[in-house]
């Protein structure tokens, strides 16, 4: 495999976006590493992998880093996997990949399944440049970071629970997002895939008659 630690993405809806090298790489490595034991393990036993699970997750990952970072450097190879999509991005990771790269340990990652890619090519708004911007905060620099996405001269793309839509695209409004295009997209990769074009005005008409359901990737056109 050539690498200590290999992040291994996986699916964000169909199972069949698992990759035969990301199902090797997770029969093969002394452990694999997971936010939620019990998502993993069943995606595992799903493909008759049966490896070591150790839990690995927002909570604890400053604690662990250094010693699976001992264990690598010992001879050990892990594998890294998120709840859905690819680790480190919205998802821990990244504490863990710079300390292994600090120690000068070889890391890895495989491509696969991603939310937010598939919601700008699916968006059709321009993605020559874009800015990820995750989850926002929910309180304080909220505003701000959404006066900066609406000052942007390039799409914007964020994650934003369902409880929470509504509220995100009343700011939008309110900080003057006029007539540019927003694609709302949900259950990406499963069964009701669907993806939401509009103007602010009419996405909101649209979630009044259609309460807001999933986490949503939202894909914001730059300013004019």
């Amino acid at each position: 495999m050539g690498a200590s630690l290999i992040l291994v993405p996986t699916p964000i809806g169909n199972l069949g976006d698992m990759t035969p090298r990301a199902l090797e790489v997770l029969g093969e490595v002394d452990c694999v590493l997971a936010e939620d034991t019990r998502t993993t393990g069943k995606l595992m036993r799903h493909f008759g992998i049966d490896n070591r699970l150790q839990s690995f997750h927002v909570h604890n990952e400053h604690k662990q880093s250094e010693g699976l970072v001992n264990q690598m450097c010992s001879g050990q190879t892990f594998a890294l996997c998120s709840d859905a999509g690819t680790p480190g991005i919205s998802d821990p990771g990244f504490l863990l990949v710079r300390a292994a790269i600090e120690a000068g340990l070889e890391v890895h990652c495989l491509p696969g399944p991603s939310a937010f890619v598939a919601a700008v090519a699916a968006s059709g708004l321009p993605s020559d440049r874009f800015v990820y911007e995750g989850f926002l905060p929910h309180k304080k620099g909220r505003k701000s970071r959404i006066d900066d996405i609406l000052e942007r001269q390039v799409t914007t793309v964020l994650y934003e629970s369902p409880h929470r839509m509504v509220k995100l695209l009343g700011a939008l409004h309110a900080g003057g997002c006029g007539e540019r295009t927003i694609c709302l997209s949900r259950e990406i990769s499963k069964l009701h895939e669907e993806h939401l074009r509009g103007n602010v005005q009419q996405l909101l008409g649209h979630l009044e008659k259609t309460p807001p359901r999933g986490e949503y990737v939202v894909v914001i056109a730059g300013k004019p």
